[in-house]
């Protein structure tokens, strides 16, 4: 079936519906599947909406790792990590510009430092919830570290990440047996499914509260669900919406690894009802195959990992720019230079270079690596016998998409600049020491090296690169996993107006509402961790509304 095509946004006004229910929930990915448990669990009727033809959202393309603040593995392990340690680490990373180690709330704001306090208490107690229920069984990660693990307010550097206990031993499947088990436990429960809704607007009462949604069936005909108590909405961002993302984002992102769905309907939705937006500059972030992003490929996976020890980021002058194994979200950034002197973005697009040895020994089908096996999707590889070649096959290649790089174009010294940079790079890799990027100092640059040759060099992200050809390359540029700005809403999910009232009967979790990590990205699973704590107390709220004024008026007089 095919989508839907938005409509406006507009609440109508509540009347006749075609079914009701005490929670409607928009979004069948896994935050969505998780509230829509939780809340079966507490006795409601739930119905979930999702709007594509089958369940999954952008959790199903996830490695699904998440990141869950003094978990229970932790603690059997004697691991401490107390709450005011990993409050301070949050404060650190998500706003270091205001952070204050004496400040109460470490330099956040009141409702950055709220957000992040129900993390730290609330997010084990959804995972044990969900893992005793037999809806999302982990396996803990003992050794992974956070993505910032070696600062000094990071006092529990490991421990914290989960992954789903059928994952691969690579971990980098995870999302597809969520979903499949969250799913199952959402029917178990009794949660009515149903795929190809389109969600289109809320259905609100005489005194202003949400009671209900409207939604197209895929086949034109749009029906009106009724919900007694509360509407979730758990739709993901708005990493698919061309004119959101020039408008908003503070980066020249093309697209994302988000499900094409995901085109901020809740953005467009919440603010028809009033609703205040909050970090809407801010995205959670990946480098992605330019070919791949701009093709608007709907398998893209987003470079997590950047495979390859003989590999190195060009820009167009064939110079390195950047330390290729940053944390995704921070490698992200290298794309974005602003350049004020030229008025440009010279490193929108970069070359990844490798030869053969990384050929061999580093293809892989996980967490989006550009250098991929035989057999697998390769049409975004440039190859050359030479570096004179591979260099004449780019320009090629960049040409195809002048239209969507501002014209950019290789340097006349390209070449001879590559060259000289890649003898640079193998003087680094011998000593084991990278003098202009640091590359391989930290952690998390070990835990995403990606696979390797057997024997490696003193540094195991660096070995020089070969003398003789073949050489291989792509394209390369930043993009989103998923953007995280929204309306905002307070710990328990009730979404906010301008002046930080709750809408009643209206709820937001995931990346379709504000997040609280501004531009940061504090370890593997720092999305869904948190996202499974806000679920749970959403859902525990959304329990305990009164409903509409009629619905209790017509409650009365069945009793």
């Amino acid at each position: 079936m095919a989508i839907s095509a938005r409509r406006s946004p507009r609440p109508a006004r509540a009347g006749n519906f075609d079914k009701s229910f005490d929670i409607v929930i928009a979004g069948g990915g896994g935050v969505g599947l998780a509230t829509a448990c939780f809340s079966a669990w507490l006795g409601n009727k739930v119905l979930l909406l999702e709007k594509a033809p089958e369940l999954g959202g952008t959790t199903i393309k996830a490695a699904f790792w998440y990141w869950v603040p003094n978990n229970e593995p932790m603690k059997a392990m004697g691991l401490v990590d107390k709450k005011e340690d990993c409050l301070r680490y949050l404060a650190r990373i998500s706003r270091p510009e205001v952070y204050n180690p004496k400040h109460p709330r470490f330099g956040m704001s009141e409702w950055e430092y709220d957000a992040c306090v129900a993390i730290y208490d609330n997010a084990s107690k959804a995972t044990e919830l969900l893992n005793a229920k037999g809806a999302l069984e982990y396996r803990h990660c003992p050794g992974v570290p956070d993505y910032w693990a070696e600062l000094p307010e990071d006092k529990a550097p490991v421990g914290r990440v989960l992954v789903t206990k059928q994952a691969r031993d690579s971990m980098s499947d995870g999302g597809v047996h969520a979903i499949r088990t969250l799913a199952g436990a959402a029917r178990k429960a009794g949660v009515d499914i149903q795929t190809s809704h389109r969600v289109q607007r809320t259905i609100v009462d005489e005194d202003g509260r949400v009671v209900g949604v409207e939604a197209d069936n895929g086949q034109g005909k749009a029906l009106r669900f009724g919900a007694r108590k509360a509407v979730v909405f758990a739709t993901g961002g708005f990493t698919h919406d061309p004119e959101l993302r020039q408008h908003h984002l503070s980066a020249p992102v093309k697209g994302g690894c988000a499900a094409v769905t995901n085109e901020g309907d809740f953005v467009h939705i919440g603010a028809a009802m009033g609703a205040h937006l909050r970090n809407m500059n801010y995205a959670w972030m990946c480098p992605v195959v330019f070919e791949k992003v701009v093709n608007k490929d709907p398998g893209l996976i987003g470079t997590f990992s950047p495979s390859g020890d003989s590999m190195i980021y060009v820009d167009r002058n064939g110079r390195r720019v950047t330390n290729e194994k940053l944390a995704y979200n921070e490698s992200a950034q290298a794309f974005f230079k602003w350049d004020p002197a030229k008025s440009e973005y010279p490193n929108l697009v970069l070359v990844a270079v490798w030869d053969q040895r990384s050929q061999d020994h580093s293809a892989s089908d996980e967490y989006g690596r550009f250098i991929v096996p035989k057999g697998a999707d390769a049409k975004h590889v440039i190859k050359g016998k030479t570096l004179e070649e591979l260099a004449a096959n780019v320009r090629k290649r960049l040409k195809r998409y002048a239209a969507e790089t501002g014209n950019l174009a290789l340097s006349a010294d390209f070449e001879k600049n590559l060259k000289a940079t890649i003898k640079r790079f193998n003087g680094f890799a011998r000593a084991g020491k990278d003098a202009d990027f640091q590359r391989g100092e930290r952690p998390v640059e070990l835990l995403f090296n990606g696979p390797t040759a057997p024997k490696t060099g003193k540094n195991p992200t660096m070995y020089p690169i070969s003398s003789s050809g073949p050489f291989y390359a792509a394209l390369m540029t930043g993009g989103n996993l998923d953007t995280k700005g929204g309306p905002a809403t307070n710990v328990d999910g009730q979404v906010l107006d301008a002046l930080g009232r709750p809408i009643p009967g209206l709820y937001g979790v995931g990346n379709c509402v504000a997040s609280a990590s501004a531009r940061s990205y504090w370890a593997g699973g720092a999305t869904l961790g948190p996202f499974m704590a806000f679920a749970y107390l959403a859902a525990n709220a959304a329990d305990k509304e009164p409903g509409s004024a009629k619905a209790r008026r017509r409650e009365a007089v069945d009793a």
